[in-house]
């Protein structure tokens, strides 16, 4: 069989083995028997000329070969949702699939009444929520939307910027209590700190222009923002958090307010082919309706600028 001979079909049963490391999880995650699956992956071994995967005792283990096809395989994936997206719906009217990508704070915080808003309006509108505090590329269609807290540089996506959301240190009146509330930035180092694990893009961006935070010591990390703000409101520790999210938390008090003076630059961002797609433009102009009121509370009231006329 030539490679070009292969269906779609079978490359989706070899991410689902990368995923899963297993044949019977693969074949239980796509609707398939566990013999159809090991065909799929016979076929394409027959394809490519050698193993794609080892037996190992965490189970299947892919091989160099496999590893260097994952990230074709993964395009192809992502094109052939964008396709079933677009097929969703239609070109005159308000109707189809939007797969919107975004953090999972802002997914589980500030997203939902946005959302139920537009789909009350567009009762035909899909959505698709990716709730991750990775970057998915609008590029290769892994998403049709995006809010992301970097501003965007490639020529081919579009974006409207929000403006700043600014961030503050939060700990819970009870923790406050039993531990007290430092005066200066500098007491800090005498309390319970929660933070993030790995330096993710927008940490990189905070740090630039406050090294003195990369010095403070974390006794409760995460990578999840929405980990860390579960853990603010149990009174786990003081950490920071968008003032505007906090500020709907009654026991949640600011600390050393002013002095972390740290924002957020906020962008709706999707590619410039899908701005005459009814679908997508009524979801980006919701989204940033959206957004704006949500931070119509802070103290950066701005009104929206275009980084790229939209």
């Amino acid at each position: 069989m030539r490679d070009n001979d292969i269906s779609w079909d079978h490359y989706r049963t070899f991410l689902a083995v990368l995923e899963t490391g297993s044949l019977s999880a693969a074949a239980r995650s796509l609707g398939l028997t566990q013999p159809t699956a090991g065909r799929h992956i016979e076929a394409l071994e027959d394809a490519f000329g050698g193993r794609l995967f080892l037996r190992g005792p965490q189970g299947l283990l892919p091989t160099e070969k496999a590893a260097s096809m994952r990230g074709h395989a993964q395009t192809m994936a992502a094109m052939s949702a964008s396709l079933a997206r677009i097929a969703s719906g239609d070109m005159e009217s308000i109707r189809g699939t939007v797969r919107i990508s975004v953090s999972e704070i802002m997914a589980v915080e500030v997203l939902p009444p946005i959302l139920t808003d537009l789909q009350e309006l567009h009762p035909d509108l899909q959505i698709e929520l990716s709730a991750s505090d990775s970057v998915e590329d609008l590029l290769q269609q892994e998403a049709d939307i995006a809010i992301r807290m970097v501003r965007p540089s490639q020529s081919t996506l579009i974006s409207r910027r929000i403006g700043r959301i600014p961030l503050g240190f939060h700990a819970h009146r009870r923790y406050l209590e039993k531990h007290g509330t430092p005066a200066h930035i500098t007491d800090l180092s005498a309390h319970r700190l929660i933070g993030f694990d790995r330096q993710l893009a927008y940490i990189r961006d905070i740090l630039k222009s406050r090294q003195d935070l990369a010095t403070l010591q974390f006794a409760f990390r995460a990578d999840s923002n929405l980990v860390q703000f579960a853990a603010i409101r149990a009174g786990l520790g003081i950490g920071m958090c968008q003032n505007a999210i906090a500020a709907r938390e009654p026991d949640l008090v600011e600390v050393l307010p002013g002095s972390l003076d740290l924002s957020l630059e906020t962008f709706v961002v999707m590619h410039e082919s899908l701005r005459s797609t009814p679908r997508h433009r009524a979801s980006f102009d919701a989204l940033v309706k959206g957004l704006h009121d949500h931070m119509s509370g802070t103290a950066n009231q701005r009104e929206p600028k275009s980084h790229r006329d939209t």
